[in-house]
């Protein structure tokens, strides 16, 4: 964190009584991100512990510690934890979206309790050939899973915002896995597809883990399958689940495929792009 950032943020944070902060944190309850905010915890109960820096501590170092002049934008930014974290590397200019009302308003209320300059904007996933400009970092972490159209998703993302870097995270559910394929297989080839190996992704019907936002679950080779197709070079794999991607060109063009500007879904489907789940 630059001096001047560390400044302003420990300035905001003793101009709010530990009270003042621990009311407005209860009011906007429950929360997702476990941060600390002016003195207080904001998910101290956390059923993942103290979520998401224990996820970050493994995957933090794939990261540039120095991010002086670049551009971030944290797509489902919950409450902004890795907004945050960016700003406090020195992000010249960090954009978190989301589409839930309440994590936007707690994301807010922390750039307010710390003093860090991020941005939120209400916005969902499928909307961000909207917000006119390509970052030199996206973060996507904890929001496939949680969307009817996941492939949709990512494709945007690489014709509108991505500049240079993806940061990417999704549950995965199935075999560990990954085979390497043909270029092709013959219509009469079936054994292939009950290989663990092969990229599949779990529909989720009704539920899981309590969470009727929870769509589209993929195994590990289904998730690097989705990212070279949509035009990604995996660089690192830090942990499980997350991957550092740079943006190249699509695997596969079809003269027939198309990427709107700005995507409307149905309101009473839960793919707005927030992340409601572990990431």
């Amino acid at each position: 964190m630059s001096m001047q950032t560390e400044r302003t943020a420990r300035r905001a944070q003793s101009e709010v009584s530990r009270a003042e902060a621990e009311r407005r944190i209860r009011e906007l309850g429950p929360w997702f991100h476990n941060m600390e905010l002016a003195g207080v915890m904001t998910a101290p109960e956390h059923f993942l512990g103290d979520y998401p820096r224990v996820k970050f501590a493994g995957f933090a170092h794939a990261i540039p510690d120095d991010l002086t002049g670049r551009s971030v934008l944290d797509v489902g930014c919950n409450a902004g934890f890795y907004s945050f974290e960016m700003k406090r590397r020195g992000a010249s200019r960090v954009v978190g979206i989301d589409s839930d009302d309440r994590y936007l308003a707690q994301a807010r209320l922390a750039a307010d309790l710390t003093g860090l300059d991020v941005e939120f904007q209400k916005r969902s996933v499928y909307e961000v050939g909207a917000i006119g400009e390509r970052f030199d970092l996206v973060i996507f972490m904890g929001v496939l899973y949680h969307l009817r159209h996941p492939l949709l998703a990512l494709d945007l993302l690489h014709e509108h915002v991505v500049g240079d870097l993806l940061l990417f995270q999704s549950l995965q559910r199935g075999s560990d896995q990954v085979k390497d394929l043909e270029e092709d297989y013959p219509f009469v080839e079936r054994e292939i597809f009950d290989d663990p190996g092969y990229p599949k992704m779990h529909f989720v019907e009704r539920k899981y883990s309590q969470d009727p936002t929870n769509w589209w679950i993929p195994n590990r080779a289904c998730v690097e399958a989705m990212l070279r197709s949509t035009g990604f070079t995996i660089v690192g794999h830090p942990e499980p689940e997350v991957y550092v991607c740079r943006k190249g060109r699509r695997a596969r063009e079809s003269g027939e495929w198309v990427v709107h500007r700005s995507v409307r879904v149905p309101e009473h489907t839960s793919e707005d792009g927030s992340q409601g789940g572990a990431a």
